[in-house]
């Protein structure tokens, strides 16, 4: 995958990432809808992207951090900082990126949070609350996983 350059809304803070894969996941969680407005249109970054700029990141949750320019308030990542095999998987904004729209939307996460007021088209892996927040649960005691 090429690399890709964006920028925030006010250009204050550039990125430079790889996407991970060609494909695009939407996340309709409540802090995505509050966060944006709307969902979060993201794609997976490879290791070793940069950000340059007035970037603020603040933990939302006990699994995961959301940066954003600290100028216009845009969404640049959302990051899982849970130890583990998914620690540093970064979501990037992928409307920062003008060449990242070409990509086609894959996954739909917290579908069942999803507002009735709009739908994609086309077929995609779609998980429920259940499904995503169990990716992320401490085990249960006596648990050997």
């Amino acid at each position: 995958m090429p690399e890709l350059q964006g920028q925030c809304m006010c250009g204050a803070v550039t990125l430079t990432a790889t996407p991970a894969k060609d494909a695009l996941g939407a996340c309709h969680c409540d802090q995505c809808r509050r966060w944006t407005s709307s969902m979060l249109v993201t794609f997976p970054a490879e290791q070793g992207y940069a950000a340059l700029g007035p970037v603020k990141v603040h933990k939302s949750s006990d699994w995961a951090e959301r940066a954003f320019c600290s100028e216009c308030g845009s969404a640049l990542w959302y990051r899982i900082t849970l130890s583990g095999e998914m620690h540093g998987h970064t979501q990037m904004a992928a409307g920062l990126f003008e060449n990242a729209i070409g990509s086609p939307l894959k996954l739909e996460l917290y579908i069942d949070k999803k507002p009735e007021g709009y739908a994609f088209e086309g077929e995609r892996r779609q998980m429920t609350t259940a499904e995503v927040e169990a990716m992320y649960a401490p085990p249960e005691e006596g648990d050997s996983q």
